[in-house]
């Protein structure tokens, strides 16, 4: 994918499941993300989960339907990359690399990342200072990748209300120290359904460039993160309030 064609959109909205399931709850997704009008379509083909009990994703065959609905739909695909090891195989199926809050600071792994010329969603670890999140970009640009873009996706506080706190200062400080696009993960960031909508409209108020959002199309049975994903009405819903707020906003 041109990294200039996610710069020049404006909110560029990346949807889709936690986790890829299957063949038919994946492309039943991709479908209504597509038709709600995403420019992209996320799944977690590998999944780093807290309880090694839980499920950790299909692998290459996730990979395979990710393919498989980019054809159907035409949306590019993003998807998270864990290992060093599966860092090439990962960018044969992927259009954007994503690097997730846990592998932030795992710097042979944006070593190799760096390596790869494709954009890469960088995003921000759980207990990670902006300078330190920064570092973590110097190993992608020293590695001769300049197509990054930050995602916050909420910190650890002591609040306990929310499944993490969604850092929006952030955002506005990145735009005014940094030329990079900054992302806002409000599934993540907040862990409510209910709060996804208010928080993305927050998160395009302090001048995010863009969102990523889990949506399932039955986010009750989700084998990931249901507690936090839209249904594909909700989403369509999302969609339509962030064309009328963009409006708003001129």
């Amino acid at each position: 994918m041109n990294f200039a064609e996610i710069a020049n959109t404006k909110p560029f909205i990346i949807a889709g499941p936690c986790a890829v399931e299957s063949e038919e709850q994946l492309l039943t997704i991709a479908r209504g993300v597509a038709k709600a009008g995403a420019h992209a379509l996320r799944g977690g083909a590998y999944k780093p989960r807290t309880n090694p009990k839980s499920f950790q994703g299909l692998g290459e065959e996730g990979l395979k339907l990710l393919a498989l609905a980019r054809k159907e739909t035409g949306l590019p695909i993003i998807t998270e990359v864990l290992d060093t090891r599966d860092v090439q195989l990962v960018a044969e199926y992927a259009d954007i690399l994503q690097i997730g809050s846990r592998s932030t600071q795992n710097y042979p792994l944006l070593k190799e990342v760096a390596k790869i010329k494709k954009p890469v969603l960088l995003k921000r670890g759980m207990a990670m200072t902006m300078e330190e999140w920064l570092f973590s970009v110097d190993y992608l640009l020293q590695g001769g990748n300049d197509q990054i873009i930050l995602c916050e996706r909420g910190i650890r506080t002591f609040e306990t209300a929310t499944r993490h706190t969604l850092d929006l200062n952030i955002v506005a400080l990145l735009k005014q120290k940094t030329k990079f696009l900054v992302f806002v993960d409000p599934s993540h960031g907040t862990g409510l359904t209910s709060l996804v909508s208010p928080m993305s409209k927050a998160a395009l108020a302090c001048g995010a460039d863009g969102l990523l959002i889990e949506v399932h199309s039955d986010p009750a049975n989700a084998l990931s993160d249901g507690h936090q994903s839209l249904d594909l009405f909700a989403f369509q819903k999302l969609m339509e309030d962030l064309l009328d707020f963009k409006g708003r906003q001129g």
